[in-house]
């Protein structure tokens, strides 16, 4: 079984990803992790009932004998979208995962329902706290800001998790660790505007973290106390990935990219429906893969571009 787990991480490498086995004995452990920091007030209500609450602890129906569970990372670059406003083009990033994170998902799935399937073992998919998940397993580690870091991946990546029936052998399962290089480093405190990223805990303040708000429904305004000058993407926040040493290497890294002409930008900012764009305009919405956020690009191109 050993030799099957290193030849799977193996051929997983040799997509550039990187994965890590745990057993599905620590499921209520990372329940209790996350219940535990509810129970002491670290957690916003109003953010654990958006972002947190849907996670589930328990073995899948589908997959009963389920004995272990898989957590992968895949590198994912950033997207960009440029778009021009009174004569003025303005590039904005898309951070990384926003783009294909369910095309991502569902590729990882069936690459190791193939592999595992040839030993006749099952897969299905996990609804967990990823970034803790992958803390534990040693996969990765957390940066201050509470991002997940993946050693050659900086936080540019997407991670995936499944549960199967394959046997853990090789459970690597361990207490959470930080980047020793944020040991002495605060870049991304002092990048973050709204200060999520408190000197005073760990845990993220992550209600007043931008990303937070600027994936809210459309009609949804943004609190009073953000100021336009603090966004710097379409969707997400890089402010504090930016500024860390540990994506030097990685942060101009883009993957797609569209540019959508002024005429575009006033029906972007005009809220207008599917149905009612060009069909070119479509086109680069699918490519860069935020159709689906056409709800909520008024609001936050509203913060770039001002209509008279």
């Amino acid at each position: 079984m050993d030799r099957f787990v290193d030849e799977l991480f193996e051929r997983l490498r040799a997509l550039s990803y990187q994965a890590r086995m745990i057993s599905i004995d620590h499921l209520p452990l990372l329940q209790n992790q996350i219940d535990e920091q509810r129970n002491q007030g670290l957690l916003d209500n109003e953010f654990y009932q958006q972002r947190l609450a849907m996670f589930r602890f328990q073995i899948p129906e589908s997959l009963p004998r389920a004995t272990s569970m898989l957590v992968i990372a895949v590198p994912r670059p950033q997207t960009r979208a440029i778009l021009t406003w009174n004569g003025q083009r303005r590039p904005l990033i898309i951070p990384p995962t926003y783009t294909a994170y369910k095309s991502i998902n569902k590729q990882v799935e069936i690459l190791l329902a193939r592999i595992l399937g040839e030993k006749g073992y099952r897969l299905t998919g996990a609804t967990l706290p990823l970034k803790l998940l992958a803390a534990r397993s040693g996969l990765g580690q957390y940066g201050r800001n509470n991002i997940s870091y993946v050693p050659g991946m900086g936080s540019f990546l997407q991670l995936v998790a499944v549960y199967s029936d394959m046997p853990c052998e090789l459970d690597s399962w361990q207490e959470a660790t930080m980047l020793q290089s944020c040991e002495e480093c605060e870049l991304c405190g002092r990048a973050c505007p709204t200060e999520a990223i408190p000197s005073d805990r760990f845990l993220l303040r992550a209600e007043r973290c931008i990303t937070y708000h600027n994936e809210k429904k459309g009609d949804v305004p943004f609190p009073r106390w953000i100021n336009a000058s603090w966004h710097n993407c379409l969707e997400g926040c890089m402010r504090c990935q930016r500024v860390c040493p540990v994506n030097a290497q990685l942060i101009g890294w883009i993957g797609e990219e569209e540019e959508f002409s002024e005429e575009e930008t006033a029906l972007l900012l005009d809220g207008m429906a599917r149905d009612t764009l060009p069909e070119e305009t479509l086109r680069k919405l699918v490519h860069l893969d935020i159709l689906d956020d056409l709800d909520i690009l008024p609001r936050n191109l509203g913060v770039f571009f001002k209509k008279e």
